[in-house]
Protein backbone atom coordinates (compact mmCIF):
# COMPACT_ATOMS: atom_id res chain seq x y z
CA UNK A 1 0.00 0.00 0.00
CA UNK A 2 0.93 3.38 -0.20
CA UNK A 3 -0.05 5.36 2.30
CA UNK A 4 -1.63 9.05 2.46
CA UNK A 5 -2.24 11.28 5.32
CA UNK A 6 -5.36 13.16 4.38
CA UNK A 7 -8.37 11.20 4.69
CA UNK A 8 -7.18 8.66 6.27
CA UNK A 9 -8.63 6.13 8.92
CA UNK A 10 -7.16 3.92 12.49
CA UNK A 11 -7.78 0.78 10.23
CA UNK A 12 -5.42 2.46 7.04
CA UNK A 13 -2.79 3.70 10.09
CA UNK A 14 -2.69 0.72 11.50
CA UNK A 15 -2.02 -1.47 8.52
CA UNK A 16 1.27 0.97 7.70
CA UNK A 17 2.40 0.74 10.63
CA UNK A 18 2.64 -2.95 10.61
CA UNK A 19 3.63 -2.89 6.82
CA UNK A 20 6.41 -0.68 8.39
CA UNK A 21 5.56 2.06 5.65
CA UNK A 22 5.61 4.83 8.68
CA UNK A 23 5.89 5.27 12.34
CA UNK A 24 3.47 6.95 15.02
CA UNK A 25 6.38 9.74 14.71
CA UNK A 26 5.48 9.95 11.12
CA UNK A 27 2.15 10.59 11.59
CA UNK A 28 1.91 13.01 14.07
CA UNK A 29 4.90 14.71 11.77
CA UNK A 30 2.58 15.08 8.64
CA UNK A 31 -0.65 16.64 11.36
CA UNK A 32 1.41 19.03 12.66
CA UNK A 33 2.97 19.76 9.31
CA UNK A 34 -0.97 20.40 8.04
CA UNK A 35 -1.58 22.54 11.71
CA UNK A 36 0.96 24.52 10.04
CA UNK A 37 0.27 24.85 7.11
CA UNK A 38 -3.64 25.26 7.41
CA UNK A 39 -4.15 26.46 10.83
CA UNK A 40 -1.84 28.87 11.47
CA UNK A 41 -0.90 29.79 7.77
CA UNK A 42 -2.77 29.58 4.39
CA UNK A 43 -6.60 29.23 5.48
CA UNK A 44 -5.69 29.92 8.56
CA UNK A 45 -8.93 28.18 9.78
CA UNK A 46 -7.92 28.57 13.70
CA UNK A 47 -9.25 25.57 14.89
CA UNK A 48 -6.47 24.89 17.19
CA UNK A 49 -6.03 26.29 20.73
CA UNK A 50 -3.25 24.73 22.02
CA UNK A 51 -0.65 21.97 20.28
CA UNK A 52 0.57 19.21 22.44
CA UNK A 53 4.34 20.02 22.83
CA UNK A 54 5.00 16.15 24.06
CA UNK A 55 2.42 14.57 20.99
CA UNK A 56 6.29 13.66 19.04
CA UNK A 57 7.71 12.30 22.43
CA UNK A 58 4.64 10.25 23.16
CA UNK A 59 4.58 8.77 19.63
CA UNK A 60 8.42 7.98 19.55
CA UNK A 61 7.39 5.96 22.80
CA UNK A 62 4.75 4.39 20.99
CA UNK A 63 7.19 3.07 18.10
CA UNK A 64 9.73 1.68 20.62
CA UNK A 65 6.99 -0.14 22.44
CA UNK A 66 5.88 -1.50 18.98
CA UNK A 67 9.72 -2.23 18.04
CA UNK A 68 10.22 -4.04 20.87
CA UNK A 69 7.24 -6.10 21.06
CA UNK A 70 5.67 -6.53 17.83
CA UNK A 71 2.03 -5.72 19.15
CA UNK A 72 0.26 -2.33 18.67
CA UNK A 73 -0.36 -1.35 22.32
CA UNK A 74 -4.26 -0.52 21.59
CA UNK A 75 -7.31 0.14 20.26
CA UNK A 76 -6.23 3.44 19.15
CA UNK A 77 -2.01 2.95 19.22
CA UNK A 78 -0.12 6.01 17.45
CA UNK A 79 -3.50 7.44 16.47
CA UNK A 80 -3.51 11.38 16.56
CA UNK A 81 -6.92 12.81 18.22
CA UNK A 82 -7.56 16.32 18.54
CA UNK A 83 -9.92 16.97 21.76
CA UNK A 84 -12.26 20.21 22.30
CA UNK A 85 -10.75 22.36 24.81
CA UNK A 86 -13.72 21.63 27.25
CA UNK A 87 -11.53 18.42 28.72
CA UNK A 88 -9.04 18.77 30.91
CA UNK A 89 -5.49 17.37 29.89
CA UNK A 90 -3.01 16.95 32.61
CA UNK A 91 0.15 19.15 31.72
CA UNK A 92 -1.60 20.68 28.68
CA UNK A 93 -3.41 24.49 29.06
CA UNK A 94 -7.00 23.96 29.30
CA UNK A 95 -9.36 27.04 29.28
CA UNK A 96 -13.06 25.51 28.20
CA UNK A 97 -12.48 28.25 25.48
CA UNK A 98 -12.38 31.64 28.15
CA UNK A 99 -9.42 33.80 28.26
CA UNK A 100 -10.75 33.93 31.67
CA UNK A 101 -8.86 30.63 32.37
CA UNK A 102 -5.45 31.51 29.87
CA UNK A 103 -2.98 29.57 32.00
CA UNK A 104 -4.86 26.53 33.19
CA UNK A 105 -2.74 23.64 33.24
CA UNK A 106 -4.67 20.75 35.03
CA UNK A 107 -2.94 17.73 37.01
CA UNK A 108 -5.25 15.15 35.78
CA UNK A 109 -6.77 13.65 32.66
CA UNK A 110 -10.49 13.97 32.56
CA UNK A 111 -11.82 10.42 32.43
CA UNK A 112 -12.13 10.76 28.91
CA UNK A 113 -8.68 11.58 28.16
CA UNK A 114 -7.39 8.99 30.11
CA UNK A 115 -9.39 6.57 28.45
CA UNK A 116 -7.73 7.74 25.13
CA UNK A 117 -4.27 7.28 26.40
CA UNK A 118 -4.78 3.95 27.94
CA UNK A 119 -5.64 3.00 24.54
CA UNK A 120 -2.67 4.02 22.66
CA UNK A 121 -4.08 7.13 21.38
CA UNK A 122 -1.86 10.70 20.91
CA UNK A 123 -3.23 13.88 22.61
CA UNK A 124 -2.06 16.11 19.22
CA UNK A 125 -4.15 19.10 20.38
CA UNK A 126 -6.43 20.91 22.02
CA UNK A 127 -9.47 22.76 19.62
CA UNK A 128 -11.35 25.54 19.56
CA UNK A 129 -14.90 26.45 21.33
CA UNK A 130 -16.71 28.91 22.33
CA UNK A 131 -16.35 30.22 26.47
CA UNK A 132 -17.93 27.53 28.09
CA UNK A 133 -19.62 26.14 24.94
CA UNK A 134 -22.36 28.83 25.19
CA UNK A 135 -22.45 29.22 21.56
CA UNK A 136 -23.49 27.44 18.23
CA UNK A 137 -20.89 29.35 16.42
CA UNK A 138 -17.09 29.56 16.20
CA UNK A 139 -16.26 32.13 18.46
CA UNK A 140 -14.13 32.03 20.90
CA UNK A 141 -12.93 34.94 23.45
CA UNK A 142 -9.48 32.50 23.70
CA UNK A 143 -9.37 31.52 20.04
CA UNK A 144 -10.95 33.88 18.03
CA UNK A 145 -13.09 32.80 15.36
CA UNK A 146 -12.37 29.73 13.81
CA UNK A 147 -13.25 29.23 9.87
CA UNK A 148 -15.25 26.34 8.07
CA UNK A 149 -12.66 24.50 5.51
CA UNK A 150 -15.39 24.05 3.08
CA UNK A 151 -15.61 27.60 3.04
CA UNK A 152 -13.32 29.74 4.81
CA UNK A 153 -16.61 32.89 4.55
CA UNK A 154 -18.40 30.34 6.96
CA UNK A 155 -18.63 29.23 10.16
CA UNK A 156 -17.83 25.54 11.04
CA UNK A 157 -20.61 25.18 14.22
CA UNK A 158 -20.21 25.08 17.55
CA UNK A 159 -19.46 24.83 20.49
CA UNK A 160 -17.34 21.72 18.81
CA UNK A 161 -16.47 23.45 15.91
CA UNK A 162 -12.60 23.60 16.63
CA UNK A 163 -12.84 19.49 16.78
CA UNK A 164 -15.17 19.90 13.59
CA UNK A 165 -12.97 22.09 11.56
CA UNK A 166 -9.75 20.29 12.55
CA UNK A 167 -10.76 17.05 11.75
CA UNK A 168 -12.32 18.08 8.49
CA UNK A 169 -9.29 19.56 7.59
CA UNK A 170 -6.99 16.44 8.08
CA UNK A 171 -5.73 18.23 11.36
CA UNK A 172 -5.81 14.76 12.79
CA UNK A 173 -7.17 11.38 12.22
CA UNK A 174 -9.94 11.35 14.54
CA UNK A 175 -11.78 13.95 17.17
CA UNK A 176 -13.51 14.57 20.74
CA UNK A 177 -16.41 16.97 21.21
CA UNK A 178 -19.20 17.11 23.73
CA UNK A 179 -23.20 18.14 23.25
CA UNK A 180 -25.26 19.47 25.08
CA UNK A 181 -27.71 20.83 22.83
CA UNK A 182 -25.96 20.14 19.69
CA UNK A 183 -22.40 21.11 19.57
CA UNK A 184 -20.85 17.37 17.72
CA UNK A 185 -23.69 16.97 16.10
CA UNK A 186 -24.21 20.67 14.55
CA UNK A 187 -20.23 21.15 13.22
CA UNK A 188 -20.53 17.88 12.03
CA UNK A 189 -23.32 19.12 9.85
CA UNK A 190 -21.12 21.58 8.87
CA UNK A 191 -18.23 20.24 8.10
CA UNK A 192 -18.91 16.98 6.92
CA UNK A 193 -18.23 14.60 9.66
CA UNK A 194 -19.89 11.93 11.78
CA UNK A 195 -20.75 13.10 14.91
CA UNK A 196 -22.54 10.88 18.01
CA UNK A 197 -24.30 12.27 21.07
CA UNK A 198 -24.84 9.58 23.20
CA UNK A 199 -27.77 8.61 25.68
CA UNK A 200 -26.22 11.20 28.47
CA UNK A 201 -24.16 9.53 30.64
CA UNK A 202 -22.81 6.53 28.18
CA UNK A 203 -19.15 8.20 27.73
CA UNK A 204 -18.33 10.01 31.51
CA UNK A 205 -17.97 13.35 31.35
CA UNK A 206 -15.25 13.74 34.56
CA UNK A 207 -13.00 16.58 34.31
CA UNK A 208 -15.37 18.25 31.59
CA UNK A 209 -16.62 21.46 31.91
CA UNK A 210 -20.76 21.30 32.16
CA UNK A 211 -23.35 23.33 30.65
CA UNK A 212 -26.21 21.83 31.94
CA UNK A 213 -24.69 18.31 33.89
CA UNK A 214 -27.80 15.88 33.31
CA UNK A 215 -27.59 17.07 29.59
CA UNK A 216 -24.20 16.83 28.62
CA UNK A 217 -22.65 13.93 26.54
CA UNK A 218 -19.30 13.84 25.43
CA UNK A 219 -18.70 11.77 22.03
CA UNK A 220 -16.52 10.95 18.83
CA UNK A 221 -16.58 13.60 15.87
CA UNK A 222 -14.62 11.61 13.01
CA UNK A 223 -14.88 11.34 9.31
CA UNK A 224 -16.07 8.16 8.74
CA UNK A 225 -18.53 5.80 11.12
CA UNK A 226 -16.08 2.77 11.46
CA UNK A 227 -14.01 5.62 12.88
CA UNK A 228 -16.72 6.56 15.37
CA UNK A 229 -17.62 3.28 16.45
CA UNK A 230 -13.85 2.42 17.07
CA UNK A 231 -13.48 5.42 19.52
CA UNK A 232 -16.95 5.08 20.45
CA UNK A 233 -15.64 1.36 21.90
CA UNK A 234 -12.98 3.66 23.94
CA UNK A 235 -14.90 5.92 25.56
CA UNK A 236 -18.45 4.12 26.66
CA UNK A 237 -18.36 2.57 30.36
CA UNK A 238 -18.82 3.23 33.93
CA UNK A 239 -16.94 5.88 35.94
CA UNK A 240 -17.31 6.02 39.85
CA UNK A 241 -16.48 10.12 39.34
CA UNK A 242 -19.70 10.58 37.32
CA UNK A 243 -23.02 9.26 38.77
CA UNK A 244 -24.36 9.52 35.26
CA UNK A 245 -22.50 6.61 34.01
CA UNK A 246 -25.19 4.26 35.72
CA UNK A 247 -26.19 4.97 31.47
CA UNK A 248 -23.11 2.58 30.79
CA UNK A 249 -24.37 0.16 33.87
CA UNK A 250 -27.78 -0.45 31.96
CA UNK A 251 -26.55 -0.09 28.07
CA UNK A 252 -24.58 -3.23 29.13
CA UNK A 253 -21.19 -4.11 27.05
CA UNK A 254 -21.20 -3.71 23.18
CA UNK A 255 -18.73 -3.54 20.29
CA UNK A 256 -19.83 -0.99 18.33
CA UNK A 257 -17.45 -1.64 15.81
CA UNK A 258 -18.63 -5.58 15.41
CA UNK A 259 -21.99 -4.09 15.26
CA UNK A 260 -21.77 -2.51 12.20
CA UNK A 261 -23.83 -3.69 9.09
CA UNK A 262 -23.96 -2.27 5.81
CA UNK A 263 -27.41 -4.01 5.29
CA UNK A 264 -29.10 -2.47 8.49
CA UNK A 265 -31.28 -0.19 6.91
CA UNK A 266 -32.77 -3.87 4.63
CA UNK A 267 -36.31 -4.15 6.39
CA UNK A 268 -35.94 -1.46 8.89
CA UNK A 269 -38.45 1.50 8.98
CA UNK A 270 -37.43 4.62 9.72
CA UNK A 271 -39.87 7.60 11.23
CA UNK A 272 -39.51 11.34 9.11
CA UNK A 273 -40.02 14.07 10.78
CA UNK A 274 -41.28 16.38 8.52
CA UNK A 275 -42.41 19.02 11.03
CA UNK A 276 -38.40 19.43 11.56
CA UNK A 277 -37.63 20.03 7.67
CA UNK A 278 -37.10 23.92 6.85
CA UNK A 279 -39.72 26.62 5.44
CA UNK A 280 -39.71 25.52 1.52
CA UNK A 281 -40.03 29.11 0.50
CA UNK A 282 -36.84 29.63 1.70
CA UNK A 283 -33.81 28.81 -0.96
CA UNK A 284 -31.53 27.43 1.94
CA UNK A 285 -33.93 25.22 3.38
CA UNK A 286 -35.00 24.03 0.56
CA UNK A 287 -31.72 23.04 -0.96
CA UNK A 288 -31.43 20.93 2.12
CA UNK A 289 -34.82 19.65 2.15
CA UNK A 290 -34.24 18.35 -1.32
CA UNK A 291 -30.93 16.51 0.27
CA UNK A 292 -33.37 14.79 2.94
CA UNK A 293 -35.68 13.68 -0.15
CA UNK A 294 -32.59 12.06 -2.18
CA UNK A 295 -31.27 10.30 1.41
CA UNK A 296 -34.29 8.76 1.93
CA UNK A 297 -35.18 7.65 -1.42
CA UNK A 298 -31.44 6.01 -0.54
CA UNK A 299 -33.06 4.45 2.84
CA UNK A 300 -35.76 3.08 0.67
CA UNK A 301 -34.13 1.68 -2.47
CA UNK A 302 -31.81 -0.58 0.96
CA UNK A 303 -35.05 -2.09 1.76
CA UNK A 304 -36.46 0.43 4.74
CA UNK A 305 -39.54 1.69 5.04
CA UNK A 306 -40.32 5.57 5.61
CA UNK A 307 -43.08 6.90 7.48
CA UNK A 308 -43.97 10.09 8.28
CA UNK A 309 -44.29 10.41 12.18
CA UNK A 310 -45.19 13.57 13.95
CA UNK A 311 -44.56 14.61 17.55
CA UNK A 312 -48.18 16.53 19.22
CA UNK A 313 -46.96 19.88 20.76
CA UNK A 314 -42.86 19.53 19.30
CA UNK A 315 -41.93 23.33 19.44
CA UNK A 316 -43.67 23.34 22.91
CA UNK A 317 -41.36 20.75 24.53
CA UNK A 318 -38.44 21.97 23.05
CA UNK A 319 -39.00 25.07 24.25
CA UNK A 320 -40.23 24.65 27.73
CA UNK A 321 -37.57 21.90 28.48
CA UNK A 322 -34.39 23.99 27.91
CA UNK A 323 -32.81 25.37 31.49
CA UNK A 324 -29.86 26.72 29.84
CA UNK A 325 -30.87 30.00 31.78
CA UNK A 326 -31.96 28.65 34.98
CA UNK A 327 -29.07 25.82 35.27
CA UNK A 328 -25.82 26.22 33.27
CA UNK A 329 -24.59 28.98 35.72
CA UNK A 330 -25.00 26.83 38.96
CA UNK A 331 -22.95 24.44 37.05
CA UNK A 332 -20.03 26.05 35.61
CA UNK A 333 -19.67 27.84 39.02
CA UNK A 334 -19.59 24.10 41.22
CA UNK A 335 -16.55 23.11 38.40
CA UNK A 336 -14.85 26.31 38.70
CA UNK A 337 -15.16 26.24 42.28
CA UNK A 338 -13.52 22.88 42.52
CA UNK A 339 -10.49 23.62 40.80
CA UNK A 340 -7.17 26.31 40.89
CA UNK A 341 -8.69 27.88 37.64
CA UNK A 342 -7.87 31.85 37.67
CA UNK A 343 -11.90 32.75 37.92
CA UNK A 344 -14.47 31.26 39.93
CA UNK A 345 -17.71 32.51 38.98
CA UNK A 346 -19.59 32.99 35.63
CA UNK A 347 -20.63 36.60 36.98
CA UNK A 348 -17.10 37.33 38.04
CA UNK A 349 -15.98 36.42 34.30
CA UNK A 350 -19.04 38.40 32.78
CA UNK A 351 -18.17 41.69 34.84
CA UNK A 352 -14.19 41.50 34.13
CA UNK A 353 -15.44 40.99 30.27
CA UNK A 354 -13.61 38.21 29.65
CA UNK A 355 -15.63 36.51 27.22
CA UNK A 356 -16.61 36.86 23.50
CA UNK A 357 -19.02 39.57 23.01
CA UNK A 358 -20.79 37.44 20.20
CA UNK A 359 -21.81 35.12 22.51
CA UNK A 360 -25.52 36.44 23.64
CA UNK A 361 -26.08 32.91 25.84
CA UNK A 362 -23.16 33.70 28.47
CA UNK A 363 -24.60 37.37 28.91
CA UNK A 364 -28.01 35.27 29.88
CA UNK A 365 -26.39 33.30 32.26
CA UNK A 366 -25.60 35.75 34.44
CA UNK A 367 -29.81 36.53 34.58
CA UNK A 368 -29.91 33.28 35.79
CA UNK A 369 -30.55 31.91 39.60
CA UNK A 370 -27.43 30.61 41.42
CA UNK A 371 -29.41 28.24 42.73
CA UNK A 372 -31.94 26.59 40.07
CA UNK A 373 -34.28 25.41 43.02
CA UNK A 374 -35.25 29.08 43.19
CA UNK A 375 -37.17 28.99 39.92
CA UNK A 376 -40.14 27.69 40.65
CA UNK A 377 -40.61 26.59 37.20
CA UNK A 378 -37.75 24.19 37.43
CA UNK A 379 -38.96 21.06 38.21
CA UNK A 380 -42.40 21.18 36.30
CA UNK A 381 -39.48 22.03 32.96
CA UNK A 382 -37.08 19.24 34.39
CA UNK A 383 -39.68 16.31 34.49
CA UNK A 384 -41.52 17.64 31.38
CA UNK A 385 -38.14 16.57 29.60
CA UNK A 386 -38.80 12.94 30.40
CA UNK A 387 -42.78 13.14 29.30
CA UNK A 388 -41.00 14.93 25.82
CA UNK A 389 -39.19 11.37 25.74
CA UNK A 390 -42.04 9.33 26.28
CA UNK A 391 -44.12 11.42 23.78
CA UNK A 392 -41.28 11.14 21.25
CA UNK A 393 -40.71 6.90 21.75
CA UNK A 394 -44.42 6.25 22.12
CA UNK A 395 -44.84 7.76 18.29
CA UNK A 396 -41.61 5.78 16.70
CA UNK A 397 -43.34 2.62 18.32
CA UNK A 398 -47.21 3.27 16.72
CA UNK A 399 -44.96 2.78 13.36
CA UNK A 400 -42.18 0.49 14.83
CA UNK A 401 -39.85 3.04 13.70
CA UNK A 402 -35.72 2.23 14.42
CA UNK A 403 -34.99 5.91 14.08
CA UNK A 404 -36.80 9.26 13.20
CA UNK A 405 -34.91 11.21 10.64
CA UNK A 406 -34.68 14.87 9.83
CA UNK A 407 -32.17 17.76 8.81
CA UNK A 408 -29.29 18.29 11.50
CA UNK A 409 -29.97 22.05 10.89
CA UNK A 410 -32.60 23.55 8.61
CA UNK A 411 -30.24 25.41 6.72
CA UNK A 412 -26.31 24.57 6.11
CA UNK A 413 -23.46 26.77 7.83
CA UNK A 414 -23.98 30.92 7.84
CA UNK A 415 -22.02 33.31 6.47
CA UNK A 416 -18.71 34.78 8.85
CA UNK A 417 -20.62 38.29 7.43
CA UNK A 418 -24.38 37.26 8.23
CA UNK A 419 -23.43 35.93 12.25
CA UNK A 420 -21.51 39.27 13.02
CA UNK A 421 -24.17 41.61 11.56
CA UNK A 422 -26.51 39.13 13.93
CA UNK A 423 -28.53 37.88 11.14
CA UNK A 424 -28.48 34.50 13.44
CA UNK A 425 -28.27 33.76 17.24
CA UNK A 426 -28.11 30.86 19.20
CA UNK A 427 -31.53 31.81 19.79
CA UNK A 428 -33.16 32.02 16.42
CA UNK A 429 -30.99 29.79 14.76
CA UNK A 430 -33.04 27.27 13.04
CA UNK A 431 -31.09 23.57 14.31
CA UNK A 432 -32.72 20.61 15.34
CA UNK A 433 -30.23 19.74 17.32
CA UNK A 434 -32.70 20.38 20.53
CA UNK A 435 -35.03 17.79 19.85
CA UNK A 436 -32.83 14.74 20.93
CA UNK A 437 -30.74 16.69 23.34
CA UNK A 438 -33.38 18.21 25.42
CA UNK A 439 -35.51 14.43 25.42
CA UNK A 440 -32.05 12.76 26.30
CA UNK A 441 -31.77 10.47 23.21
CA UNK A 442 -29.01 9.23 21.28
CA UNK A 443 -28.83 11.01 17.36
CA UNK A 444 -25.74 10.67 15.09
CA UNK A 445 -25.59 13.20 12.31
CA UNK A 446 -24.01 12.07 8.99
CA UNK A 447 -23.42 13.49 5.36
CA UNK A 448 -25.99 13.95 3.49
CA UNK A 449 -24.60 16.23 0.24
CA UNK A 450 -23.90 19.18 -0.19
CA UNK A 451 -25.56 22.73 -0.85
CA UNK A 452 -25.70 24.54 -4.61
CA UNK A 453 -23.07 26.44 -2.69
CA UNK A 454 -20.87 23.55 -1.30
CA UNK A 455 -21.44 24.03 2.04
CA UNK A 456 -21.93 20.20 3.32
CA UNK A 457 -25.32 19.13 4.81
CA UNK A 458 -25.92 16.58 7.35
CA UNK A 459 -29.04 14.53 8.18
CA UNK A 460 -29.65 13.51 11.89
CA UNK A 461 -30.79 10.14 13.03
CA UNK A 462 -32.52 9.98 16.35
CA UNK A 463 -32.73 6.70 17.76
CA UNK A 464 -33.82 4.73 21.49
CA UNK A 465 -31.98 4.96 24.62
CA UNK A 466 -29.07 2.84 24.78
CA UNK A 467 -29.35 2.12 21.50
CA UNK A 468 -26.38 3.44 20.09
CA UNK A 469 -25.27 0.35 18.44
CA UNK A 470 -28.37 -0.05 16.14
CA UNK A 471 -28.33 4.13 15.37
CA UNK A 472 -24.61 3.73 14.44
CA UNK A 473 -24.98 0.77 12.43
CA UNK A 474 -27.93 2.68 10.23
CA UNK A 475 -25.33 5.46 9.95
CA UNK A 476 -22.67 3.19 8.76
CA UNK A 477 -25.43 1.42 6.17
CA UNK A 478 -26.03 4.96 4.86
CA UNK A 479 -22.23 5.90 4.62
CA UNK A 480 -21.82 2.86 2.56
CA UNK A 481 -24.61 3.77 0.32
CA UNK A 482 -24.05 7.61 -0.54
CA UNK A 483 -19.73 8.38 0.48
CA UNK A 484 -20.66 12.02 0.71
CA UNK A 485 -17.63 12.77 2.58
CA UNK A 486 -15.09 14.50 0.75
CA UNK A 487 -12.02 16.32 1.99
CA UNK A 488 -12.37 20.30 1.48
CA UNK A 489 -10.43 21.80 -1.41
CA UNK A 490 -8.84 24.57 0.87
CA UNK A 491 -6.88 21.68 2.54
CA UNK A 492 -4.80 19.97 0.01
CA UNK A 493 -3.01 16.98 0.74
CA UNK A 494 1.23 18.03 1.49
Amino acid sequence: MTFKLEETTISNIHAAIRAGEVTAVDIVDGYLARIAAYDQAGPALNSIITVNAAARDDAARLDAEYARTGELSGALHGIPIVVKDQAETAGLMTTFGSIAMDGYVPEKDATAIAKLRDAGAIILAKTAMPDFATCWFGYSSKAGETKNPYDIAHDPGGSSGGTGAAVAANLGAIGLGEDTGGSIRLPSSFDNLVGLKVTPGLISRDGMSPLVVFQDSAGPMCRTVEDLARLLNVLVGFDAADPFTATAVIAGSVDYQERLNADELNGRTIGVLRQSFGDPSDPEAAEVNALMEQALEVMRGAGAKTVDVVIPDLDYYVEFSSLYITRSRHDIDAFLASRPVPMKKVKDIYDAGKYHPSIELFEMLVEGPEDPLSDPEYYQRYTTREIFQRKIINEMGKVGASALVFPTTQIPSPSRADLDAGKWTTFTYPTNTLIAAQSWLPAISVPAGFSNAGLPVGIEMMGLPYREADLVSLAYAFEQLTHHRRAPASTPEI
